[in-house]
């Protein structure tokens, strides 16, 4: 290092520690995480103990809280790892669920808090968890280059200050958890009476409410829940502190801006703060996809980056008057949001460009992190299929009983388990967690899609009906394509940590987004990271689209098969608008990544030639569905 540099990054350095020690005096430090990135919550097994494996790092990931008997089986694992007795949580104590989930993150919290105190002093080493964690922050971090400092220095009394301080700087990432909210099935006393305050999701609620976990965020996905929402009110860990921070946050998954808007202003009303919304692209994600009308993901984007600032006073004038009508308090200004974007998310171009052009604070990384086993829960079969993973291998499907279209893996052992049931004339699952269990087309009690006896009773309805072979056809498969989500998705860390969920029920299913035909290779920790920040390149797909892009595709057949499915039951006129506002809404989206700046252009050379083919594509499709009205 040229001395003119060394001497400006001294002085930075010791900059950056004044006013370090003067954002201690005047609050308690909010929780900021050191990296760009987050892992966002996977299925229901496959993120279920990454904190244990990240957090350390000062890595933020989420944990499903949904299947409570995963988490007790979570809990039987790792008290023994850790020399505790392991005491369990039978099913028939009241409120069990909330109480398994609520010492499931406390057991959590502690494992990390106690790996967080052997970093600190752990030795600066090759290959020690305190060089790591500095070695994968990224590049412009400053914390990383007083680290470079602090490693190139000759002078002993340097290094020792700067090790000092680093150490105190360490922090661990953020432990969240995730409630979709619509899973939410009611639950009854032993009169058949439903039991107030202990739905599935306000009983996991109430279960990390409950929990010690501090600087922590729940994140709500899947649309707006009146009656959980109503719920947080109860929770006072959700509630501004004196020094201006929340001890638990609110975070919304969103797919668009007005969702943004009504849920964070039903919430405000109520006194809770949205700490953060985390924007998802309808189609090009891992999971359950939400598609909207053919709006894309850029232009959503650039929505919340032109009116952030409108959407924060908006929500800070309700949220002004809720806090001094519950306690009195007057605000003088809003607390901190934080805007946050993930699906299908590839590259340190694509990466870099949502930070600076939209100005978001985090960017999340699912699917590839399925390839990363000291991050993720993945059982080695599983794993070996999604290495192996094509575009083919990939569906849109509809398969999960809750009727929302699904991402899915062909080929894995669920799969293979649904088709021999199918083949030896006995359709459908045992229906064992019953989280999905919503129907009540033909019982009192509501029961599930993909279970075994609804199955049976919707084929007995369709041989009845006497209708067309195709329409027959059509309506049987998207019966039997319904599949067990709440034991496929669990059993993988089943399988990996060599615990029984359910005694011989061991098949597993795995949502991947799209994005995971492009990743092949099964790498560490630090490699992802090294790719994330732009220092190597994993991707296996060199013909990999852009992320944007992917989405167009996505989208256009999204729209090729809707066509179709209006054109065999005789819809066209009927939905003439919904096609056109669709098709518009697709052509926005091209002109508008057509206008971005050059930087995003350049990032993919291929960038322009494929919108160019997309928007020949989307004429062709736009004639046939003209000609079909004429």
């Amino acid at each position: 290092m040229c001395p003119k540099k060394r001497l400006n990054l001294q002085i930075a350095t010791q900059v950056f520690i004044v006013w370090h020690k003067l954002q201690s005096t005047f609050s308690t430090m909010q929780y900021s995480s050191p990296h760009k990135f987050h892992i966002p919550v996977m299925g229901l097994a496959y993120t279920i103990d990454s904190p244990i494996k990240v957090a350390k790092f000062g890595i933020s990931s989420v944990i499903s809280i949904v299947e409570d008997r995963l988490i007790e089986m979570m809990r039987s694992h790792y008290y023994p790892m850790i020399d505790k007795v392991y005491t369990a949580i039978s099913t028939h104590e009241e409120d069990y669920r909330a109480k398994r989930i609520a010492d499931y993150l406390n057991l959590v919290n502690a494992i990390v808090q106690s790996q967080i105190e052997k970093v600190r002093t752990a030795a600066f080493e090759v290959g020690s968890d305190i060089v790591q964690y500095f070695e994968m922050l990224p590049n412009d971090s400053t914390l990383k280059k007083i680290y470079q400092q602090m490693v190139e220095s000759s002078n002993k009394v340097e290094q020792e200050k700067l090790a000092t301080y680093l150490r105190a700087q360490i922090v661990a990432g953020s432990i969240d958890v995730n409630i979709m909210t619509k899973v939410d099935r009611d639950t009854y006393n032993k009169d058949g009476e439903v039991i107030a305050d202990n739905s599935d999701a306000i009983a996991a609620l109430r279960g990390y409410a409950n929990s010690n976990l501090s600087n922590s965020s729940v994140i709500f996905s899947a649309g707006m829940n009146p009656r959980l929402y109503n719920y947080l009110e109860k929770c006072t860990d959700f509630d501004l502190q004196e020094n201006g921070t929340f001890k638990k946050k609110v975070i919304i998954k969103v797919s668009d801006y007005r969702s943004a808007l009504i849920q964070g202003k039903y919430l405000a009303k109520k006194g809770i703060w949205v700490s953060e919304f985390r924007i998802e692209s309808g189609l090009n994600c891992g999971g359950h996809a939400f598609a909207t009308d053919g709006v894309l993901l850029g232009p959503i984007l650039e929505e919340f980056r032109v009116n952030k600032e409108e959407l924060i006073a908006s929500l800070f004038e309700i949220y002004q008057m809720a806090v001094n009508r519950k306690n009195g308090t007057t605000l003088t200004s809003a607390p901190n949001i934080i805007f946050s974007v993930q699906g299908g998310i590839g590259t340190f171009e694509e990466d870099t460009f949502l930070h600076q052009y939209y100005q978001f604070e985090s960017t999340g990384w699912g699917t590839p992190f399925l390839l990363v086993p000291e991050a993720t829960t993945v059982d080695k079969a599983t794993l070996q299929k999604l290495s192996a993973a094509q575009a083919s291998d990939l569906v849109l499907s509809y398969n999960s009983p809750l009727g929302v279209r699904f991402h899915y893996l062909k080929g894995t052992t669920a799969d293979a388990e649904k088709q021999a049931r199918i083949q030896s004339g006995k359709p459908g699952s045992p229906c064992t967690e019953k989280h999905l269990a919503f129907n009540t087309e033909f019982t009192k009690e509501p029961i599930c899609t993909a279970s075994q006896k609804y199955q049976k009773l919707k084929i007995e309805q369709l041989q009845t009906l006497n209708l067309p072979a195709i329409e027959y056809n059509k309506q049987i498969k998207f019966v039997l394509d319904k599949e067990c989500l709440c034991v496929g998705l669990s059993n993988s860390a089943a399988l990996e940590h060599n615990e029984i969920f359910l005694k011989k029920y061991t098949a597993v299913n795995v949502c991947p987004g799209p994005n995971i035909a492009n990743f092949s290779k099964v790498v560490s920790l630090k490699t992802m990271i090294d790719h994330i920040y732009g220092r190597t390149n994993v991707i296996t797909n060199t013909s990999r689209p852009h992320m944007f892009v992917a989405e167009l595709y996505l989208y256009i057949d999204y729209l090729k098969e809707q066509l179709e499915d209006f054109f065999q039951t005789n819809q066209f006129a009927k939905k003439e608008k919904y096609i056109a506002s669709f098709c518009k809404n697709l052509r926005d989206g091209i002109n508008y990544y057509k206008q971005l700046p050059e930087q995003e252009k350049t990032a993919q050379k291929q960038f322009m030639q494929d919108l160019n083919k997309i928007e020949l594509e989307l004429d062709a499709l736009k004639y046939q569905y003209e000609m079909s009205f004429a």
